[in-house]
């Protein structure tokens, strides 16, 4: 079928939204299924040409499981095919509440963050000196700031919502962070520590993921939550003894951007359980699926 032939079929199938017989309307919406994303833009027209508040909320409901649908295969491909860009994962997961959100201005202003770094940085720099400059753009010129009513509040959670209000959780202005180093050569990751994620500075830059390290190739900790303060592999020993674990390797090395954007997706989870979005709740369980 042709392009022409297949509008004139999802036009007539459009149509048939207001179908009383629901066994029909189950019929007509499976078959709108099939079009994919192609059906989007042709649904929002009918939505704004329909004063039922039926058919409004069909469409609606077709319209989000096309997109939920879609963000799942852009996940999976994420994870098997897309390079597993840090910000490119914590964009797409941020598509769940927010399908519509300019991905083009996150990259803008992600961008600028970065230039504005790279004009203080060079390589005759120490670490700890690279680390401040880091710190002083994101916390000091740009504003960013640690969301200390509640760690769990979504608006922390969504690239779009952090970079509009300045204030993040330790997931979100952790991956901000590393993603504009890690552009920059300058070897940040991600350390998935319990109950707190931080950031480790590598001796070297790791690519593809995040290979095997010694236990002398992290040279210091970053606290994203703190302004990038530094602090020590001692701090961590405390902070797991208080929390009564048993110290495992993954408390003190690099994580792959897969493992942050699991965590961050269950992090997620729990804010929506907290705030009684059980349906929101039961479609991310099913998008995590997407990552494992």
């Amino acid at each position: 079928m042709n392009t022409n032939d297949r509008n004139k079929e999802l036009t007539a199938l459009i149509r048939l939204l207001d179908e009383p017989d629901n066994e029909m309307f189950d019929r007509v919406r499976d078959k709108i299924y099939t079009f994919g994303m192609d059906a989007i833009q042709p649904l929002e027209n009918a939505w704004e040409n329909t004063f039922d508040n039926k058919t409004q909320k069909r469409i609606e409901d077709i319209i989000h499981k096309l997109q939920l649908d879609h963000l799942y295969l852009e996940l999976n491909n994420w994870v098997h095919f897309g390079f597993r860009s840090l910000l490119k994962g914590f964009i797409l997961v941020s598509r769940f509440q927010y399908p519509d959100l300019d991905e083009d201005k996150i990259l803008r202003e992600i961008n600028q963050i970065k230039r504005d770094v790279w004009l203080e940085v060079n390589e005759h720099l120490t670490a700890l000196e690279k680390i401040k400059i880091m710190n002083h753009v994101i916390y000091d010129m740009h504003n960013f700031k640690w969301h200390r009513n509640d760690m769990q509040a979504l608006s922390t959670m969504f690239a779009n919502k952090v970079l509009e209000t300045r204030r993040g959780n330790a997931m979100s202005l952790g991956i901000i962070y590393m993603s504009i180093a890690q552009d920059l050569h300058i070897p940040v990751y991600g350390i998935d520590l319990p109950e707190h994620f931080i950031l480790g500075y590598a001796r070297e830059k790791y690519d593809g993921g995040v290979p095997y390290v010694d236990e002398n190739d992290i040279q210091f900790y970053i606290n994203p939550m703190n302004k990038g303060a530094v602090f020590t592999r001692r701090e961590i020993n405390i902070f797991i003894k208080r929390l009564r674990l048993k110290p495992q390797r993954s408390f003190f090395y690099p994580c792959d951007n897969t493992v942050i954007i699991r965590r961050l997706m269950e992090e997620m989870i729990f804010a929506y359980e907290k705030a009684g979005m059980n349906d929101k709740v039961n479609e991310l369980e099913w998008l995590l699926q997407a990552v494992e």
